[in-house]
């Protein structure tokens, strides 16, 4: 774990978010290439899409030179590649830090912000985790408005579970995501970093997190967070935005690093030659680290 620790606080490269869980994966399915037609029911969607993240972890385009970590699905860190538990391969074969997404959704709207929907089976999934060999998790709230009840709760929320999770030895992905088509952006953002910056102060000795948050309005906005001594890393979601987009802004943004998923896989289809595939996904690495080196 103490290798991990010093390559994710000071290792170049990005996060590959390759988390997509049972609402999303029809559609991240569909931009690879594969109709909905193509498969019937819950266990040969979620085949496909294993075979999909195991094409991805596999190819040589896709090594720890240039991909820091990878946040897996709780699906994909119980299943095997080439063998191996894959936060195991991830790690000993590729050296890519593994993480494990940990939130079951997204409860209702209230206050302008999605929570999280209660999360019971946390310390066991926590226990799993460890043994898989992962470093850290993964969970995600939206803020839609700039109602500072609303982002209180959200961040309050995050750094509640938070703390559980690094009771297990894990560090926490902390992911307050501002959606980016919200006509109050960057009056949310302003909350959130407020809100933010609060709880980091309150983080006890040997306590470390790290952000993933939407890329923001003004350019260096999260600059206080990346420079909290709480703060291990902090990255950046696509949110929606073309990785054309997305590099462009995150690389106006310096010291944040991608955390990219859509972004990530944007071309990407099942009907490649292993050849275009690697080259295809090479172009993508390839761009999102310039973007992440800033």
């Amino acid at each position: 774990m103490s290798q991990m620790f010093d390559r994710v606080r000071s290792g170049a490269g990005f996060i590959a978010a390759l988390d997509q869980s049972g609402g999303s994966t029809p559609k991240a399915l569909r931009l690879y290439g594969i109709a909905d037609s193509e498969y019937s029911g819950d266990e040969q969607m979620f085949d496909l899409m294993h075979a999909m993240r195991t094409r991805i972890i596999t190819s040589p385009s896709f090594g720890g030179d240039r991909v820091l970590g990878a946040i897996l699905f709780e699906m994909t860190m119980d299943r095997r590649i080439e063998g191996l538990g894959s936060a195991e391969y991830l790690w000993s074969v590729k050296g890519v830090v593994p993480f494990l997404k940990v939130d079951k959704g997204l409860a209702d709207e209230a206050d302008g912000a999605q929570m999280m929907k209660p999360m019971i089976e946390l310390d066991a999934l926590c226990e799993r985790a460890v043994v898989a060999g992962v470093f850290g998790t993964k969970m995600r709230s939206v803020i839609q408005h700039a109602n500072a009840a609303g982002v209180d709760a959200v961040v309050a929320q995050q750094f509640e579970l938070g703390r559980q999770i690094i009771g297990h030895g894990l560090v926490p992905i902390i992911e307050p995501e501002v959606d980016i088509h919200s006509t109050s952006k960057r009056e949310a953002e302003e909350l959130l970093r407020t809100s933010i910056l609060a709880q980091l102060d309150a983080l006890g000795s040997g306590e470390h997190v790290m952000l993933k948050l939407s890329l923001p309005d003004e350019d260096d906005f999260y600059m206080p967070l990346i420079r909290h001594p709480k703060v291990l890393r902090v990255v950046a979601l696509s949110g929606g935005y073309s990785r054309d987009d997305a590099n462009a802004r995150l690389a106006r943004n310096h010291g944040m690093i991608a955390s990219f998923s859509r972004a990530l896989t944007e071309g990407l289809t099942a009907q490649m030659s292993a050849k275009e595939f690697d080259a295809a996904l090479d172009h993508a690495v390839a761009s999102i680290v310039a973007a992440s080196n800033t």
